[in-house]
């Protein structure tokens, strides 16, 4: 990367953090504290894991239901493929659109409070933020762990859905059918392994919101 390019790239992440934080300043004028950002994106992100989760259950039901095609117009079974496959690859940005969401305000949430930890005089208080820190870290760690793990579980099961549906559009014919019974028993298990990882995040998120409202 030259110099020209770095120079850029640190301009941009600096504009883009001025204007996150003059964002979230705003909000907090009107009586939106980060923590209730916070927890609003996560509950955001945890919804949009349930229409995925359902999306790719949906997917694999039509690729399963593709390979008992015995006759008829391939093409409408392509087109319906390609919907399924278009849905689940623009529910993947969604939720990639949402993790960073998450992330955004929760490092102006851990930067403020450790800043606002500093300015305590009373031990007492002090040491009773820090922990109340230390738990809320503790436990938005579990959350955005289990958040990128489900994330990346969805690109091998769009990557075999895509090579799929290309496949078949391409070739209309019993060999394009007998691809895709070749690949189910991998699709099953790589969204069904996505699936048990979406559940837990959307497990993690749930814990991480009702901690959250007990402070």
């Amino acid at each position: 990367m030259n110099y020209a390019v770095r120079l850029f790239v640190v301009i941009f992440a600096v504009s883009l953090t001025a204007c996150s934080t003059m964002y979230y300043s705003g909000l907090e004028k009107i009586g939106i504290p980060k923590r209730d950002v916070l927890v609003h994106r996560v509950e955001k992100a945890r919804d949009t894991q349930e229409e995925a989760r359902e999306q790719f259950k949906s997917a694999l039901e039509q690729f399963s239901a593709a390979t008992s095609f015995k006759g008829g117009d391939l093409e409408v079974i392509y087109k319906k493929l390609n919907r399924e496959y278009e849905a689940s690859a623009d529910k993947a940005n969604e939720i990639r659109s949402r993790i960073e969401d998450v992330e955004s305000v929760s490092a102006a949430l851990f930067r403020e409070w450790e800043q606002e930890i500093t300015q305590y005089s009373n031990p007492a208080l002090k040491r009773s933020s820090q922990e109340k820190l230390s738990t809320t870290r503790s436990y938005y760690r579990q959350l955005i762990a289990a958040m990128r793990n489900a994330e990346s579980r969805i690109q091998p099961v769009l990557t075999v859905f895509n090579d799929q549906v290309m496949y078949l559009k391409h070739n209309l014919n019993a060999r394009a059918i007998a691809s895709l019974k070749g690949e189910l028993k991998t699709l099953q298990l790589n969204v069904s392994t996505l699936v048990a990882a979406m559940e837990q995040s959307i497990s993690e998120a749930n814990a991480f919101i009702s901690n959250m409202e007990k402070k």
